[in-house]
């Protein structure tokens, strides 16, 4: 490829990762108007009430005045962050490059800001979407190219290094204690700059999703999911692992890290930690709460607001939620934790990441892959030799519904096949059981998505790298 060819290549790409970014963050910003759109719907609903059936439900003009107030609360915490928030790229920039993509979805081809909430085919506000081209999703709700380590005693996230193109950055933790009780910053340039425009309905569910993922990987009330969830897999770490040297730590990559809770518990055991992540919804939120927190509690948000059915009571529907429920920056991480922007396949799977890693650990995230036995392959490859990967989750394929997509592939095995295929790129299994585990589910709610999970650890056997390696090569 000639300079002059590669020089576009890049500034088409850029485009690409400005237009995206430009959607995710106007996604962000229309969260208030989409919540009180919401608010005056149940408000015509009420006023076409008999004026016997008012007097029974008085009480609900009252309740739409505290839901506005809840959305005021959350809309806060969204501007703050969104203000603490440095993009990788000048959003000022004209992105003409990608304007001939006339459906606005020009950098979701680029950047598949997938959301975290893909196990149910209804938003939670209840208005039906379905999963579109650059609309996919990688969690499972109702889901290494320069890479940096962090300053000796900080935690932040950062997406500075993110400078091209969105497909893998190592970014430093180095949270800094700065003093924050001055009062909220100034709004940056770039919202400044940044033209704001409507996104999808579909766009703000995504916002509302993060909402509902910040409780379970940083609010009290989450605590038992994430006993549920992560206690297994630090307790199977802790056991393979039992010595921990402070001067020669295990390595520790966590693939789908989200909001970055686990890959900080990983860390906080003596691992070198290292937390990978694709969607940018997730990744401007991490970033806030492990870059700006100062104090436990310091955030106050009502996750639970955007949908009236199967509430026990209002209280239940409109109770807030403190966070984060501990200081990131005093946890007690070990020096070496990062985080790092990026599709896995696209990031680990690379020469300097062979043998690279003590444990991999997958939570809810093999079943995001398009084809799971190329993730199975990379995390085989990128294992040093008897080197652990811990797994817990459903196979709830993301890509499965993609329906009239020709070129979205998805490879959908049953749990039988997955661990063939594992055994077959060299993995031996040591633990097997199934767990009973929610995610992001209300726990005061009458209904909720149970699912019972796959949970396994397996080992590598000697000198699979090698062998794998050259198949590949040949």
């Amino acid at each position: 490829m000639s300079s002059d060819e590669e020089l576009r290549r890049r500034k088409y790409e850029e485009a690409l990762e400005i237009k995206s970014l430009r959607r995710i963050i106007s996604a962000y910003l229309n969260y208030p108007e989409a919540a009180e759109e919401d608010v005056r719907r149940y408000e015509r609903s009420f006023r076409k009430l008999p004026m016997a059936h008012k007097a029974l439900l008085s009480h609900l003009p009252l309740k739409y005045q505290k839901l506005r107030r809840c959305i005021s609360k959350n809309s806060f915490f969204i501007f703050e962050m969104l203000k603490a928030f440095e993009p990788p790229v000048d959003m000022s920039q004209d992105d003409e490059s990608c304007d001939h993509l006339d459906d606005g979805s020009c950098g979701h081809a680029h950047l598949e800001d997938r959301d975290p909430c893909s196990c149910e085919s209804a938003s939670v506000s209840g208005r039906a979407h379905s999963k579109t081209s650059g609309e996919v999703l990688t969690g499972h709700e109702e889901k290494n190219e320069n890479c940096s380590e962090p300053e000796s005693g900080n935690l932040a996230v950062s997406l500075e290094g993110q400078k091209e193109t969105h497909k893998g950055c190592c970014d430093p933790l180095t949270v800094s204690d700065k003093d924050m009780s001055s009062g909220p910053h100034e709004s940056p340039d770039y919202l400044e700059s940044m033209p704001h425009f409507h996104v999808p309905l579909v766009d703000v569910d995504k916002v509302r999703c993060v909402i509902r993922n910040i409780v379970r990987d940083w609010a009290a009330e989450g605590q038992k999911e994430r006993d549920q969830c992560y206690k297994p897999i630090l307790e199977e770490l802790t056991r393979h692992f039992p010595e921990r040297s402070k001067e020669s730590p295990p390595t520790c990559l966590v693939p789908g890290a989200g909001l970055g809770r686990l890959a900080l518990e990983i860390s906080c055991l003596g691992f070198i930690s290292q937390g990978n992540e694709f969607s940018y919804y997730m990744m401007i939120c991490s970033s806030f709460i492990l870059n700006q927190t100062q104090d436990v509690g310091e955030w106050t948000i009502h996750p639970w607001i955007h949908s009236n059915c199967n509430s026990l009571s209002d209280a239940d529907q409109l109770r807030a939620a403190s966070i984060p429920d501990i200081h990131p920056a005093g946890a007690g991480i070990t020096e070496g934790f990062s985080m790092c922007g990026g599709d896995f396949v696209e990031v680990y799977n690379d020469p300097s990441q062979v043998g690279a890693w003590d444990a991999v650990v997958t939570c809810f995230f093999l079943d995001t892959a398009h084809n799971i036995v190329e993730y199975i392959e990379i995390i085989s490859k990128i294992l040093k030799d008897g080197g652990v990967w811990i797994n817990l989750g459903p196979l709830l394929y993301h890509f499965a519904d993609m329906y009239g997509q020709e070129d979205e592939m998805s490879i959908e095995l049953c749990l039988e096949d997955v661990k063939k295929v594992a055994t077959h790129y060299g993995f031996e299994l040591e633990l097997e059981k199934t767990i009973e585990t929610t995610y992001t589910t209300n726990p005061r709610a009458m209904m909720q998505n149970h699912y019972f999970s796959a949970f396994w650890t397996m080992r590598k056997k000697s000198s699979v790298a090698t062998s794998i390696q050259e198949s590949m090569d040949e």
